[in-house]
């Protein structure tokens, strides 16, 4: 895949990265014309992101955001950490259990989604396939 722009940003291992990530995100959508995606993005932005400060950063450490518009018709989305595991998608969930249904939600609002390895850690990514600028 040829990427023709790149955006990353690192962030520490606290809460607060959490909109942060979302306010840089939205920015790169923005700028990058792709409004009609822009919910899809920042909510997975905002799931890829909890998870890896949830279940992915050990203490001390961050997680980098990587955002790739890709020939100008894909944008992907990808976050990398230097914790184990491999993330899933969490099996049934009761109407009053919390957590366990980010990746769900990522899995329903990108085209594509996925985990690949680094070393340390793993990189989580999505896409979003727009077909032209809005």
């Amino acid at each position: 895949m040829t990427e023709n722009e790149i955006r990353e940003r690192f962030y520490a291992r606290r809460r607060q990265s959490v909109p942060a990530a979302r306010e840089f995100a939205e920015g790169a959508v923005a700028d990058w014309g792709f409004a009609h995606r822009r919910d899809d993005v920042l909510l997975c932005v905002s799931e890829l992101v909890t998870n890896a400060l949830l279940h992915g950063v050990p203490p001390g450490r961050g997680f980098l955001l990587r955002m790739g518009l890709c020939d100008g018709a894909v944008l992907r989305v990808e976050v990398q950490d230097s914790g184990g595991g491999v993330p899933g998608i969490a099996g049934v969930r009761g109407a009053g259990d919390e957590g366990g249904r980010g990746l769900l939600l990522v899995e329903a609002m990108a085209d594509k989604w996925g985990v690949g390895e680094r070393d340390p850690g793993k990189a989580v990514w999505c896409e979003f396939v727009c077909p032209g600028p809005s």
